[in-house]
């Protein structure tokens, strides 16, 4: 994996989506492993000085602390990426947060897509989720909070060699419309070519719950 030297930076931005933040492990159609790490917050604002959109890579301790959501206005500092292949978030190591203005009209009810405030790491990883098709991702469920572009690892060539890419999931109620799955993705393995994950892989990863759940 191409390593980045890294460099600190302040940030100021408006919250424009909070999502979980997670790592999957593919290893061909035997085994897709997901887990949770803390929380990629979406903001538009000022970050190494350029107006842009960009995100940053939290903690569960500091959700829990600052209790972050859409329409904040945060500021603090963050050190860039240190593998662009696998890292989807732009800035990690964030420190010295401050919520300059709180947003005080938060939903309290969840509609779809569901903006209120987001749950424990534990709630999703008891929930699994399901592939989402990533122009969902990036547009009607971009705000949702169980939306999730994910970093994934696929063990391409098992203990030796590993490829990188980002996937986007979903950890909502199975029965909500604005869902899609999407294409098929390919998963490829040394000297065998791709297999595709058609979905059934969802069903095992979300058997805890029923549709509405």
């Amino acid at each position: 994996m191409r390593e980045q030297e890294q460099r600190k930076i302040s940030f100021q931005g408006i919250i424009k989506s909070v999502q979980p933040r997670s790592t999957v492990w593919r290893y061909r159609l035997d085994n897709r492993t997901h887990r949770t790490v803390g929380y990629n917050i979406f903001l538009a604002g000022i970050a190494d000085g350029e107006e842009k959109d960009f995100a940053i890579a939290i903690s569960e301790k500091q959700q829990e602390k600052y209790k972050f959501h859409i329409g904040d206005e945060i500021k603090g500092t963050g050190w860039t990426k240190k593998y662009p292949e696998w890292e989807y978030a732009d800035y990690y190591r964030i420190g010295a947060l401050k919520k300059i203005q709180e947003n005080n009209v938060v939903p309290i009810k969840d509609g779809t897509p569901w903006t209120s405030e987001v749950p424990e790491l534990s709630v999703y990883d008891w929930r699994g989720c399901r592939m989402l098709d990533k122009k969902c991702w990036s547009g009607k469920c971009f705000q949702c909070k169980w939306a999730c572009m994910a970093n994934v690892t696929i063990e391409y060539n098992w203990g030796v060699t590993q490829k990188f890419r980002f996937e986007s999931f979903c950890y909502g109620p199975k029965n909500c419309k604005l869902y899609k799955m999407g294409k098929p993705r390919a998963v490829p393995y040394k000297d065998c070519g791709s297999s595709y994950d058609e979905g059934w892989l969802d069903e095992i990863c979300t058997e805890n719950r029923d549709d509405e759940e």
